[in-house]
């Protein structure tokens, strides 16, 4: 196997809630109200949809606003990862990943050096070009077409990083760890804020499908699980594979998706970017400040 190459979870197409459009000779995002599912391919007029698209689009009457999906992995962090990162604008490369405690970071004589990370808000070597940004791999459907396929948002919304990170946490442990046999639905929210200038934001939740309670779910979860057991599905050596593969490479994106990353996410203006919202003040650690919440109230 390659070294330095980390090995992530088999991508078949892309969720967004925006687009790039070219304005002024410069391609900038435009926010939408909506879900768009696309294939890996682009064209002039941008990324291809995806067939499965069209199909949700006429279940749902039009507008995409939600989409029943299903988890990889049981454990959270693997179906989510989120990093504070800095993208050097020349090469597109990845310059500086951290978590708020530490980072790996290009440069040195060893070529990525692992260092303290305070943070976007208070680092003097990212200078405010620092962002939150997230990977969310789902399986569309029940993944009748490919179990092991993912379609995977990317967003650098700290309203979706949060709230997916907490449902996750949250469906896990009243579940007992069941994620990957859960019937969830990713489903488009919108809010107003003072700093959005009380113009819609829209974030990204994961909810139990419509029409069925929390309990029901966790029925269907668990029949799901045993189903799978029986069936000779290692639902635990799965997650390690993915645990070891995201551990074999400093970063996880490889060079060749990292001009549409930086193009949709890091571009020089940013007006109408329906994925990157007004700065909020940002946690030490992504996902540390959600965990403590939750340690708290199962203590109280």
């Amino acid at each position: 196997m390659l070294k330095g190459l980390a090995i992530t979870p088999p991508v078949v197409g892309r969720i967004s809630i925006g687009r790039v459009v070219e304005r002024n000779g410069k391609r900038l995002p435009e926010k939408d109200d909506q879900f768009t599912l696309t294939s890996q391919v682009q064209n002039r007029e941008g990324w291809v949809l995806h067939p499965l698209d069209e199909q949700l689009r006429k279940d749902a009457g039009g507008k995409l606003r939600s989409i029943p999906v299903r988890l990889v992995f049981n454990d959270p962090e693997l179906n989510l990862r989120a990093d504070y990162t800095l993208f050097d604008r020349t090469t597109g490369r990845p310059q500086c990943v951290g978590n708020g405690e530490t980072c790996r970071r290009r440069g040195g004589a060893e070529g990525v050096e692992t260092l303290p990370c305070p943070g976007p808000d208070t680092c003097s070597y990212a200078a405010g070009a620092c962002k939150a940004y997230a990977r969310f791999n789902v399986l569309v459907g029940d993944g009748e077409e490919d179990a092991l396929g993912t379609f995977v948002l990317r967003t650098t919304s700290f309203n979706t990083i949060r709230t997916l990170a907490a449902r996750l946490q949250y469906f896990s442990a009243v579940s007992g760890g069941r994620l990957a046999t859960m019937p969830l639905e990713l489903k488009l929210r919108g809010k107003s804020t003072t700093q959005s200038h009380r113009a819609p934001i829209y974030y990204v939740d994961l909810v139990v499908r419509q029409g069925i309670t929390l309990e029901q779910a966790i029925a269907q979860a668990r029949v799901r699980d045993e189903q799978r057991r029986n069936d000779g599905v290692d639902q635990a050596a799965l997650d390690e594979a993915a645990r070891r593969g995201f551990l074999s490479g400093a970063y996880e994106e490889l060079e060749e998706d990292i001009p549409a990353v930086v193009e949709e996410f890091y571009p020089e203006a940013t007006a109408g970017d329906a994925s990157a919202e007004p700065r909020q003040a940002s946690p030490v650690n992504l996902t540390g400040r959600l965990q403590e919440k939750v340690a708290r109230i199962g203590a109280g």
